[in-house]
């Protein structure tokens, strides 16, 4: 694979490109040396891990003591869901992507009667008024998690079938919606509506990517804009989320707490931070410090600096991802390494956009870098199909050349 020159490629090319593309036949992961955009998710993912468990034991020490009698206990927890999350990246990797384009369907199928299980009295696990898991003790699967990435491999062949055979995307908009709407709607009354978000942006990146008009696009964005709003306000615990992010000062006592606390750390930390495990706001004061709000964590530890440097990682995981389905072999690889893409950014948006107060707080984790179990696993199982799909790339030619400039309908 030869290194791409010029100038970096729009979003919208990175569109053009996947939209255009024909079909390539299956075909195994070459053995030869990994090109540099493999080695650049290789190692920003390796990177996020590493951050993710450094944070997780500094964040986690003081609660892990108070609970267990060990500081140690949900590092070694995090330690070895990282492991296993390794083991299974490495599956994925080396699993042409091309072989779970047959069980997309099934596998989606699946996941929607997990999604149904959770909701099921004395089945579904049910964590501070919330069922999401199923399992026991330390080992629980969280369904809306597996479904994120069934969902990105049904979407991707459903609209790569479509864009292969007739070049319209439109018209397969409700296939797309029969799925996405009862998972989304399963996901939404567990209730998590950060995962929901998530699902909804993973949807809208596939199409946009495939070549959904921008209008149509908008008047979708309108409406779940307009439809997450309401179901915002439906609910009393809800609104007062949403009023307290807006205001959280105002509610500083109560539904404002965690943010306004969240935010006193981060101003805590100033430029360089007040040093790694001197955080005062995990002794107590901030609710979820290793998982939700581990952001916060790292910004009084290691400031500003240290804070700017993880959203700078995520930033570049998507414009590698990008690069990534932008050389994909076939449109169907393109549309997955959107995907992923999508998850992994608006995720770490909604996270960030939380912590700092600019977003509601959804309860959606940091990608790689927050405390988790099977939401770090089945994440990293989704980039090892990333790290395929790169590994299989091809040289396009640059962003100004007549061929990447035209525009598909």
């Amino acid at each position: 694979m030869t290194a791409t020159t010029g100038v970096r490629p729009r979003l919208g090319q990175v569109r053009d490109l996947i939209a255009r593309r024909s079909p390539a036949p299956a075909r195994p992961a070459p053995r030869m040396a990994r090109p540099p955009l493999f080695l650049a998710v290789l190692g920003l993912t390796a990177t996020l891990d590493l951050i993710g468990l450094v944070m997780v034991l500094s964040a986690s020490s003081v609660e892990a003591l108070s609970q267990h009698l060990s500081s140690w206990y949900y590092f070694e927890r995090q330690a070895m869901w990282v492991i296993l999350g390794a083991g299974v990246m490495a599956i994925t990797l080396r699993v042409d992507y091309h072989r779970w384009r047959r069980y997309a369907g099934v596998a989606m199928a699946f996941s929607m009667l997990l999604l149904l299980a959770v909701l099921v009295p004395h089945v579904g696990v049910n964590v501070g008024g919330s069922s999401r898991w199923l399992g026991f003790g330390q080992f629980r699967l969280q369904p809306s998690e597996l479904v994120k990435l069934t969902f990105v491999f049904y979407v991707a062949d459903v609209l790569a079938r479509r864009r292969e055979r007739t070049g319209e995307v439109r018209s397969v908009l409700p296939a797309v919606g029969l799925v996405f709407g009862p998972a989304a709607l399963l996901i939404f009354i567990q209730p998590d509506m950060g995962t929901t978000m998530v699902l909804t942006a993973i949807a809208f990146g596939v199409l946009w990517a495939a070549g959904l008009r921008l209008r149509t696009l908008a008047k979708m964005t309108a409406l779940g804009i307009s439809l997450a709003f309401l179901a915002g306000m439906a609910e009393p615990y809800r609104k007062a989320r949403l009023l307290s992010f807006l205001h959280p000062w105002a509610d500083r006592a109560t539904s404002g707490y965690q943010v306004v606390q969240s935010m006193v750390g981060l101003a805590s930390g100033g430029l360089i931070g007040v040093g790694l495990g001197a955080s005062k706001a995990k002794w107590g004061f901030l609710p979820n410090a290793y998982t939700d709000f581990i952001f916060s964590v790292i910004g009084e530890e290691l400031g500003l600096l240290g804070s700017v440097t993880v959203v700078l990682l995520f930033t570049a995981f998507a414009v590698v991802g990008l690069r990534c389905s932008r050389r994909a072999p076939d449109t169907f690889g393109g549309l997955l390494a959107v995907g992923i893409v999508a998850w992994i950014t608006v995720q770490a948006v909604l996270n960030i956009g939380a912590v700092i107060g600019l977003l509601p707080v959804t309860g959606v984790p940091l990608p790689l870098v927050s405390f988790g179990g099977s939401s770090l696993v089945i994440l990293m199982a989704a980039i090892g199909v990333l790290l395929n799909v790169a590994a299989q790339g091809r040289a396009f030619p640059d962003a100004g050349s007549p061929e990447a400039s035209g525009r598909t309908r």
